[in-house]
């Protein structure tokens, strides 16, 4: 045991004193955070600024058009479409609206808008909005039906769908949200390091170091000093990724402020639909008030667990790969392949395990010891006993267990024989004979 520390505690050091750790742990949150910061900024900026006239000679709208973001209307009279047409080619506007006189609200299929120059996507979509909500006010209060009538004949009910152990379904969407979250990064975490750890053990190999070190311990030791101590490093690093994405994210409201009102009523546009109507039903059902029904002890002590377990499990195969493979990066993307197909199937699992967590589906992604990492964090989020029983969470674990150790003994015969092995492609079958060997 004490020769797998000093190896973990060697590839541990020469990593984190390491430059480029530095650089990649401090500069790649920032890189990130300026990224999301300019996407939230183009999003809910629509950078034009519209200035319409309008001539109402049928007093359609009452003289009365509610102005939003950069849009802004202005009521004219005494106007026809030649005179305003002269008024925007002299840039004093930047559009017009028409409408003639004997216009009737209930007859009027389409409205113009006219502009000398063209005009965006979002500002239509913005424009036409504004003109239909208006509109549609009218035509009712045409009917004789009044402003509070309108209002309270338009207000929608929220419909609670509360659980059998009295979670209302805001704290479910919340924990949706948490599951997701906890799933992907931990999907990131076994694809990154354990990639990681098959590059170090390459290496070691390629420059012949193994040869030297396996004459003072055994492969076992130093395979398994390889996973801890790489291991150590990833979590030093994903720990201070946490801290300085959650303190640089308090800083959003302070450099956009009025963020969420402008979301909020901003057109849900194809690239940003999904977070900008998370934001704004956040917002409207107090969402970011639930965080307390959510067990974070539990999330926190299951992430730990699983985040340790699936990096264990697919850090020994990948270091079994990395000992098989020779200096031609080919052979190791061809023997890596059926390594990452159950992280990436773990993924999928995981999207439906979200909508639907207790299928079928969910509930064998859970228990599989190559998938259950991914898929458990997304259902334990959404609450235990209740959609996940305690008995699946027991046994996801213990099946996890069993299946690191498993990998880890059959990573170790295969690491015994391919660390010293050179000049030959290695194919899976060739993998297979090594680890069932006879020692």
């Amino acid at each position: 045991m004490n020769k797998i520390t000093l190896i973990a505690r060697r590839e541990f050091l020469t990593r984190v004193q390491k430059k480029t750790f530095l650089l990649t742990t401090i500069l790649l949150p920032l890189l990130m955070f300026g990224f999301y910061a300019m996407m939230i900024y183009f999003t809910v900026s629509s950078g034009e600024k519209f200035s319409i006239a309008v001539a109402d000679e049928s007093n359609i709208f009452n003289g009365k058009i509610d102005n939003k973001d950069d849009i802004n209307f202005e009521f004219l009279k005494g106007e026809t479409p030649a005179s305003l047409k002269a008024k925007i080619e002299k840039e004093t506007y930047d559009g017009y609206v028409y409408i003639p006189a004997g216009s009737n609200i209930l007859q009027i299929d389409s409205i113009e808008v006219h502009s000398s120059k063209s005009i965006g996507m979002i500002s239509k979509q913005n424009i036409e909005d504004i003109l239909n909500s208006r509109l549609e006010e009218q035509r009712l209060l045409s009917l004789n039906i009044s402003k509070s009538q309108l209002d309270s004949a338009q207000k929608s009910s929220h419909i609670i769908f509360p659980s059998s152990e009295g979670t209302s379904d805001s704290g479910q969407e919340v924990g949706l949200i948490v599951g997701y979250i906890s799933g992907f990064l931990i999907y990131i975490i076994l694809l990154i390091y354990g990639t990681m750890v098959m590059r170090g053990v390459m290496e070691e190999k390629v420059s012949r170091i193994a040869e030297v070190i396996v004459s003072s311990v055994k492969p076992f030791q130093l395979m398994m000093g390889k996973i801890f101590g790489i291991g150590a490093v990833g979590l030093v690093q994903f720990l201070i990724w946490i801290i300085l994405m959650v303190s640089l994210n308090f800083l959003l409201p302070i450099i956009f402020p009025g963020l969420m009102e402008q979301m909020q009523s901003q057109p849900i546009q194809p690239a940003s639909m999904q977070a900008a109507e998370a934001v704004k039903k956040a917002s409207e059902s107090g969402l970011l008030g639930n965080l307390s029904g959510i067990n974070f002890p539990l999330i926190i002590g299951c992430f730990i667990f699983y985040f340790l377990g699936g990096y264990l499990l697919y850090s020994s195969l990948f270091a079994a790969v990395g000992s098989a493979v020779n200096e031609d990066p080919q052979d190791a993307q061809s023997l890596v392949l059926p390594i990452t197909m159950p992280i990436i199937f773990g993924i999928v699992i995981m999207m439906k395990a979200i909508n639907e967590p207790t299928s079928g589906l969910a509930v064998f992604g859970s228990l599989f010891p190559l998938t259950s990492p991914i898929v458990m964090m997304a259902r334990i989020a959404q609450g235990v006993p209740d959609p996940v029983p305690v008995w699946q969470l027991l046994v996801s674990m213990l099946l996890l267990i069993i299946g690191f150790m498993a990998t880890t003994w059959l990573a170790a015969k295969i690491y015994r024989t391919g660390i010293l092995m050179y000049g030959k492609k290695v194919t899976w079958k060739e993998l297979w004979k090594w680890a069932w060997r006879k020692a």
